[in-house]
C-alpha cells in the first residue's frame, strides 16, 4: 500500500485533480471501480499502487506528484498533470493489461530495470521475502506498489513496468532513460553524412569525454567512438581534415610542432598548421572478420 494514514486523503486529492472530478463517486468511475473501495482506502489509511498507476498512466500526470505531492527534480514550475494522453487502453481496458501482465512478467520488468539477475538480490533490496515474490509469480499477481517504486527509483517508463509496451509518445523518453543515444555518422569521399543515432552503454566510455560531443562514425568496415570539436592534436587516432577532406589518422608528434600521421594509404610528415582536428578518437571499433 501506498501512503501513511494522514497521506491517503492527499493522495486521493491528488487523483481526482488529475482526473478534473470532484467527488469519489466521479474518481470511482475515472479508475472504473466501486466507489466503496475508495471509502475503504480511507478507512484503512491507505492507498493501493495500482489506480496511482492507472490515473498516471490515464492523465500523464507525474508520478512522484501523485504519490508524494511533490515533483520529479523539485520542479515546482511543472504542471501537476498533462492533458489526457492519447491511448489505445483507458479504463478498465488498461487496467485488465496491466493486471494480465502480472507474475512472472511484470516480476521480470522490474528486475530489468533494477539490473538484478536474481530474485534474491530484488527481495533484499525492497525489504521483501523471497517466499512473497514466489507467490506473485505463482498466483499471476500484479505489485502495484513495487512497480511504482521501481519507477520513481530508476526512471524507467511506467508505462513499460505496467503493461510491458512502450507508446510511440513515450518511446524515445523510456529508452533514453536507460540507455543514452549518440549521433551516428557515415564517413564517404571525405566528408561526414547524418546517419541516425544508436544507443551506446556510458561505461564503454573512457572517462573525462564529454558525451555530448560523442559521435559514432562508421567508414566501410571500420568504425569509431569520436569526440568531436577537440582541436589540441596529441599522440593518438585523430580525425582531420587535410585539404578539406576528411579521415581517421593515427598521429605522432615530433619536436618543431612537426607530425607524423600514418593512414591507410601511407604515412608522411608535415606541420601542425597544415592539417585541423576535427575530433579524438576515443575508442576504435575493429570488424574481426
Amino acid at each position: 500500500m501506498i501512503g501513511e494514514k494522514m497521506d491517503s486523503q492527499e493522495i486521493l486529492n491528488r487523483l481526482m485533480s488529475a482526473y478534473g472530478v470532484s467527488s469519489q463517486k466521479s474518481l470511482a468511475e475515472a479508475l472504473a471501480i466501486p466507489a466503496n473501495n475508495i471509502s475503504g482506502w480511507l478507512q484503512r489509511g491507505s492507498v493501493p499502487g495500482n489506480p496511482i498507476i492507472k490515473c498516471a498512466l490515464d492523465t500523464g500526470s507525474d508520478l512522484r506528484w501523485l504519490v508524494t505531492g511533490e515533483f520529479a527534480n523539485a520542479n515546482i514550475e511543472r504542471m501537476a498533470f498533462k492533458s489526457f494522453r492519447s491511448r489505445s487502453e483507458q479504463g478498465k481496458a488498461l487496467i485488465d493489461k496491466m493486471l494480465s501482465t502480472g507474475g512472472k512478467a511484470v516480476l521480470q520488468r522490474v528486475m530489468s530495470a533494477y539490473g538484478f539477475a536474481t530474485q534474491k538480490e530484488l527481495s533484499e533490496y525492497l525489504g521483501i521475502s523471497t517466499g512473497t515474490i514466489s507467490t506473485w509469480v505463482r498466483r499471476e499477481y500484479f505489485p502495484g506498489d513495487v512497480v511504482i517504486a521501481c519507477a520513481l527509483d530508476t526512471g524507467v517508463s511506467l508505462g513499460w513496468l505496467a503493461t510491458g509496451e512502450i507508446s510511440t509518445e513515450s518511446q524515445e523518453e523510456h529508452v533514453t532513460s536507460a540507455i543514452p543515444t549518440i549521433a551516428k555518422k557515415i564517413l564517404l569521399a571525405g566528408k561526414l553524412d547524418d546517419d541516425g543515432f544508436c544507443y551506446i552503454d556510458e561505461s564503454f566510455v573512457p572517462e573525462g569525454v564529454n558525451f555530448k560531443n560523442l559521435n559514432y562514425v562508421r567508414s566501410g568496415k571500420s568504425a569509431w567512438l569520436i569526440e568531436m570539436d577537440v582541436n589540441e592534436i596529441s599522440n593518438g587516432s585523430w580525425l582531420l581534415n587535410i585539404d578539406g577532406v576528411l579521415d581517421v589518422y593515427t598521429v605522432s608528434r615530433r619536436p618543431g610542432n612537426k607530425l607524423r600521421i600514418t593512414g591507410h594509404d601511407g604515412e608522411f610528415e608535415c606541420s601542425a598548421n597544415d592539417v585541423i582536428a576535427k575530433g579524438l578518437v576515443v575508442v576504435i571499433l575493429k570488424n574481426s572478420i
